[in-house]
């Protein structure tokens, strides 16, 4: 069964029901990401200075949006690859996020960080960008506007599809999947 989740999400009770390999949906406002904005938000965090938003409860989408073609809110919005931003995810987990998403493997102490934090790692769909964005219904600019497509962006959205990769108790779904994909393999072979 698909389940929703609601960015922000202050009230992390279902993330507890949330196993990896399960499909979900997300809607609300949830933040735009990617390195350079990454770099800049570590930066002020290391030098004590303010962040343009709070971080507490959100989702950040490793995402660069393309610009919006006629009649569009935004262009294509693929997520890029998430293990960029493993050198800045444990502050900013610290910092009250609640969940990321891209797509790949992240590194272990990025996984520890987010059982530490009890926060959600999500992978949606690379290649499918143009499909992705369609699920978009409002984007802003937030913060960082020099950076064009790697700016802070706020995107509205509604049946945006995910996967759970890491759940709270630890799992990874890529780990499971090629398990299960070796056994098949050996089953197959006999």
């Amino acid at each position: 069964m698909e389940k929703e989740l609601t960015f922000p999400c202050p009230e992390r009770e279902i993330f507890k029901t949330l196993k990896a390999g399960d499909f979900i949906t997300i809607r609300g406002k949830i933040l735009a990401a990617r390195d350079q904005t990454h770099r800049l938000l570590l930066r002020l965090v290391e030098e004590g200075q303010p962040l343009p938003v709070s971080l507490k409860d959100q989702l950040i989408y490793y995402v660069g949006p393309s610009p919006a073609p006629p009649g569009r809110v935004i262009g294509a919005a693929g997520p890029t690859t998430s293990y960029r931003m493993d050198p800045y995810t444990p502050t900013l987990l610290a910092l009250g996020v609640a969940a990321t998403m891209g797509k790949g493997k992240r590194t272990e102490e990025v996984r520890e960080a987010h059982r530490k934090h009890q926060a959600l790692y999500l992978a949606t769909f690379g290649g499918a960008g143009a499909y992705l964005s369609q699920c978009i219904k409002a984007a802003k600019v937030l913060a960082f506007p020099e950076l064009g497509p790697e700016a802070l962006f706020e995107l509205e959205v509604e049946d945006f599809p995910a996967v759970v990769i890491n759940d709270l108790a630890g799992r990874d779904f890529y780990e499971e999947a090629q398990k299960n994909w070796q056994k098949i393999l050996k089953e197959a072979q006999k």
